[in-house]
């Protein structure tokens, strides 16, 4: 969560130093992608994202909170320092769910096209990444086994 709402880059470099796959960046490195961050600030009941719509960016949510949704069943409940999208982040294939906030939100947006710049000068960020999209597909599987 930032402090009292804050959007700037020092609040959200610390929340994206909180996701698992930004977590073993460094504080400089943190602040430089945090610059590339737009912040969108969204009311209650908007649609973030929509599924069938291309990928375009992944989402980190600075305060507020989401649900996930697929058709009318709520696949996930996500709040701040959490995220979404981090598939777009490798292909612009299409959103599989929708994202619709249930309360004040605001989320802070990177472009696949930034993020690639980045990635490319940090090693280590793309590993990172690839463990949690691991660790969250060994999740849908086993929720979908049960």
């Amino acid at each position: 969560m930032t402090p009292a709402g804050d959007t700037g880059p020092n609040a959200i470099a610390a929340v994206l130093g909180r996701a698992p796959i930004f977590s073993e960046l460094s504080e400089r490195h943190l602040k430089s992608l945090a610059r590339e961050v737009l912040v969108r600030t969204l009311g209650p009941s908007e649609v973030v994202v929509k599924r069938g719509e291309g990928g375009l960016g992944f989402y980190l949510i600075l305060s507020g909170e989401v649900e996930v949704r697929k058709g009318n069943r709520r696949l996930a409940r996500l709040g701040p320092g959490q995220f979404f999208g981090e598939m777009a982040l490798f292909d612009s294939q299409p959103r599989s769910a929708d994202v619709v906030t249930t309360r004040p939100t605001a989320v802070g947006v990177l472009s696949r096209w930034e993020f690639d710049a980045f990635a490319e000068s940090h090693q280590g960020v793309h590993k990172a990444m690839l463990v949690e999209l691991a660790r969250r597909l060994r999740e849908t599987d086993q929720s979908l086994s049960e």
